[in-house]
């Protein structure tokens, strides 16, 4: 479920390897900026791209950081806690010092690398969806992502069909008061649905479970563009814009590739053995990573990169 330049290099992608090591599922996978290392969690582990090999596993439950040193060697130290998992960590653009997560106990944390500290920001509850108030009730917050070209900014997906927009310089002083919220028109009124995912393209578009268009101003605005075509309804999970210029969007479950304008089924990806809980693009090359409800994480490749993925990865050392 992939693509990049053309639609016919998402036909050539085949399997290019599996990491086998998780104990449990695999609910997140995240590229370094150089693409040589993959981290993947529940009992999160680092691997080596190339090779596929482990390079270490760490913990569950609580934010950690991780120092390797150059003998191989791991020393970790604990940043912060959430009570329940940790789904998303978001890492503030140009400020690599200082970054976000989100878990299921519906709070969002603030981490400082510079002074190993995190601060509680403020924890998210429903949307009564009048006057732009917010009930006790809290959400399990499934995703968080910053805005590439507006920092400032970041979004949640969490256990209903809103997507919350914050502003950074507001917090924690506003709590639990986005600038913003967004919902498609035919979803407002729904009450069993949730936003497992959010990616951003490279021009600032919002992917969610739907592109979501504006509740405070939909009258005004296009449709947003809808994707359909998976196979298996259970719960579609992460989902991620790919190629150069964000031409393509492909999503967990199925791994399903469309395009992006038009919505078209490029391909759907055969080789998970189940439901496909997230996916990542390769921030250089058109290779991607999956993973699945079981223990494996999957990489994908066009068969004529395959190769030279390994001498890029060796190129990076």
């Amino acid at each position: 479920m992939i693509v990049v330049e053309g639609s016919g290099l998402v036909r050539r992608i085949g399997l290019a390897g599996k990491l086998i090591g998780h104990e449990d599922w695999v609910n997140t996978i995240e590229f370094n900026r150089c693409g040589d290392r993959l981290v993947s969690g529940s009992d999160d582990m680092l691997w080596n791209v190339a090779s596929k090999a482990l390079v270490l596993s760490g913990h569950a439950r609580n934010v950690r950081l991780g120092q390797v040193a150059d003998n191989g060697n791991l020393q970790t130290i604990e940043l912060g806690k959430h009570n329940g998992r940790v789904h998303k960590l978001a890492v503030e653009p140009g400020s690599p010092h200082m970054f976000y997560s989100c878990g299921e106990d519906g709070f969002v944390q603030r981490f400082d690398l510079r002074s190993n500290s995190s601060t509680k920001l403020f924890c998210c509850s429903t949307f009564t969806g009048t006057d732009n108030l917010f009930s006790s009730n809290i959400l399990s917050l499934n995703s968080i992502i910053i805005d590439p070209r507006h920092p400032n900014y970041f979004y949640l997906g969490d256990c209903d069909q809103y997507a919350r927009v914050y502003d950074i310089r507001k917090l924690p002083s506003n709590k639990d008061a986005p600038v913003e919220t967004f919902c498609p028109k035919h979803l407002i009124k729904t009450r069993e649905m949730q936003i497992t995912g959010l990616s951003y393209s490279n021009t600032s578009k919002l992917l969610a479970r739907t592109l979501a268009a504006s509740q405070e101003h939909v009258d005004s605005l296009d449709e947003p563009h809808m994707y359909s075509g998976h196979r298996n309804n259970f719960m579609v999970k992460g989902v991620s814009f790919f190629g150069p210029d964000s031409e393509h969007v492909m999503s967990g479950l199925d791994c399903v590739v469309w395009k992006k304008n038009d919505g078209r089924v490029i391909r759907i990806m055969e080789g998970n053995k189940c439901i496909v809980n997230q996916v990542e693009p390769h921030p250089n090359i058109s290779v991607f990573a999956s993973s699945e409800l079981e223990k494996d994480t999957t990489l994908w490749a066009p068969v004529s990169l395959i190769t030279f993925l390994h001498w890029f990865m060796s190129y990076c050392r």
